[in-house]
């Protein structure tokens, strides 16, 4: 009897760990074993086990160190569902506001990004530059924008190009708008991420655009991640699903527009 409750409990932990993960997964689209160790209290063999297990049940990509979400690395796939899909719909209509025509841009990578590369007018003229070589293929459709794409390593991890090359391109160019995803936002820590190399690179973006505007859903909000892309005071607009009344977003407005 005794060994069968051991058995039971631990098949309902085993649960219990694989929901916090996929849950992890679908909001940051990368995680980290080292990371979900410490927040689920159990070692980096055991992660590895469960990250395995769900990779075997084909719900996640496993890499190196981690893994990442399914609906990053293949969302032209209609089979894949994209997390918060509808939020995402109404953060790109919103962001859509502050593109005007004759525009040049600079599009990061991600699922809502990519929304909102989708739902660009069909009679804009636009230029807009991209680091993500899937948003520069759905842009590929658009016969008045002029796409440039910034190239360089691919990091599988974000699935956008990092490095030094990318980075020294990006300093010769000045645009009007950067629109980027977020991994993790909050008041005391601003913008932060989990992966060094996009870090440089999204700050090398900032640098180089009149306005900065981050595009994340709600759930987002008041986390921190390991490193600081940027102070919400070096951004201009935070564009999220809620209504910018919302109680939630009171303390941001303090140090940030709201979309």
């Amino acid at each position: 009897y005794f060994l069968f409750v051991s058995c039971n409990l631990m098949f309902m932990l085993k649960k219990e760990r694989h929901k916090i993960i996929m849950k992890e997964i679908n909001l940051h689209n990368t995680v980290l074993s080292v990371d979900l160790s410490e927040l689920l209290n159990v070692s980096e063999d055991t992660v590895r086990r469960d990250l395995k297990e769900l990779s075997d049940e084909n719900r996640i990509i496993r890499v190196h160190g981690g893994a990442i979400s399914k609906s990053l690395v293949r969302p032209f796939m209609a089979d894949e569902s994209i997390y918060a899909h509808e939020e995402k719909k109404i953060i790109a209509s919103k962001a859509l506001g502050l593109i005007q025509n004759n525009m040049i841009l600079l599009f990061e990578g991600g699922t809502t990004i990519l929304e909102l590369a989708t739902q660009l007018p069909k009679n804009m003229n636009l230029t807009i530059f991209t680091v993500s070589p899937q948003v520069a293929i759905t842009l590929s459709d658009y016969e008045k924008i002029d796409v440039y794409t910034i190239g360089g390593k691919l990091n599988k991890n974000a699935n956008i190009h990092t490095g030094a090359s990318v980075i020294n391109e990006i300093s010769e160019i000045q645009c009007d708008i950067c629109f980027m995803g977020v991994n993790a936002i909050s008041i005391d820590n601003g913008f932060t991420d989990i992966d060094w190399e996009t870090v440089q690179v999204n700050k090398a973006m900032i640098k180089a655009a009149k306005q900065t505007a981050l595009l994340s859903i709600s759930e987002k909000l008041n986390i921190s991640k390991r490193y600081k892309v940027a102070d919400l005071s070096n951004i201009s607009y935070l564009i999220t699903e809620l209504d910018p009344k919302d109680k939630e977003l009171s303390q941001y407005k303090k140090q940030i527009k709201i979309m």
